[in-house]
């Protein structure tokens, strides 16, 4: 789909949408036309035993740089070598074991010509990104994974736009695969993004919660309990029995328990408590611990062990305090 330059200039939002959709449109080619060469481009990749070497000129060269960041990021080790800057010295930064990843629309792009030289001298593995299976890349490249021919969203079909949309789309491909055929998971991805409010999601209940916290025993009468209570400063106070968590005391409690008339200062927690109370495993991750919080309507949570005994407890504003909510 190519946009229609009958269009009149005041009509910007008509020109966005025939943007979107054909880059929209292209996509959906895209999907449709991988195979078996990007199973082989995944494979290629995940042999590495060093980096991911990844090249490009131009408006593909913007496009591989954030190729190199999302593969660096999700377990890929990878960078971007600008290949001007490549034959003039940063070939020595390309060694074997690793895999070099082109992106080149026509692949006739001369600046690649000597990284892809380079690359086949020393036996390196190849994979090309390219808009032409006749190119020199294609023919060159151990792995070519070539584009559909659809029109950029240029009104004039020739500024990169669905070509550079399907080259970045194509690159997320690849990373995601990788991550997934290489077990990557939430641990793994906080390693890398240690930073800000996604840091801070990945983070585990264990290391935000507070070691101690108020408890006290079935048999506690209601008048000490509510000092403990107090003095926890969470708001609710653990009812603790044989070691393990099994009650739980909080303002509403307090407030059915006044309803239902008589001394509440005689009575004892067991009478007052929620059984069975809701609570979080030490290893959990702090956003799905937000989750927790807000579904249940609670700002507090006992993280308790598989046994269920007490290991500590969260309050919401430890979330806040961090960043994950």
């Amino acid at each position: 789909m190519r946009v229609d330059q009958s269009v009149p200039p005041s009509s910007y939002l008509a020109v966005a949408r025939q943007v979107l959709q054909a880059e929209a449109e292209a996509l959906q080619t895209l999907a449709a036309a991988i195979g078996v060469e990007f199973d082989q481009a995944v494979e290629t990749l995940a042999g590495c035993t060093g980096r991911v070497i990844v090249s490009g000129m131009g408006k593909s060269g913007h496009v591989g740089r954030k190729i190199a960041a999302t593969m660096a990021s999700t377990g890929t080790p990878a960078f971007f070598v600008h290949p001007g800057e490549a034959s003039h010295g940063d070939l020595g930064m390309i060694q074997r074991g690793d895999v070099v990843l082109a992106l080149s629309n026509s692949g006739e792009t001369a600046e690649l010509s000597d990284l892809i030289a380079y690359s086949r001298r020393f036996g390196i593995p190849l994979v090309g990104i390219t808009g032409r299976a006749g190119s020199s890349l294609a023919r060159d490249a151990d792995v070519a994974l070539v584009l559909p021919a659809v029109p950029e969203a240029c009104p004039m079909g020739l500024a990169p736009t669905t070509s550079t949309t399907m080259q970045l789309a194509l690159g997320d491909a690849l990373s995601v695969a990788l991550l997934t055929r290489r077990g990557f998971g939430a641990a793994d991805f906080r390693v890398f993004h240690p930073g800000g409010k996604l840091g801070a999601q990945l983070m585990r209940v264990e290391q935000l919660m507070h070691a101690e916290m108020p408890l006290a025993a079935p048999e506690t009468g209601m008048d000490t309990a509510l000092v403990a209570m107090t003095a926890g400063r969470f708001g609710c106070l653990g009812i603790q029995q044989d070691g393990r968590l099994v009650g739980i005391i909080t303002d509403g409690d307090l407030r059915r328990a006044m309803k239902q008339g008589g001394d509440l200062l005689a009575r004892r927690a067991e009478e007052v408590m929620t059984r069975r109370p809701l609570s979080i495993a030490p290893h959990t991750l702090a956003a799905e611990a937000l989750r927790i919080m807000n579904e249940r309507s609670v700002t507090t949570l006992f993280v308790v062990d598989g046994q269920g005994v007490p290991r500590g407890i969260l309050h919401i504003h430890d979330l806040l305090r961090t960043g994950v909510a």
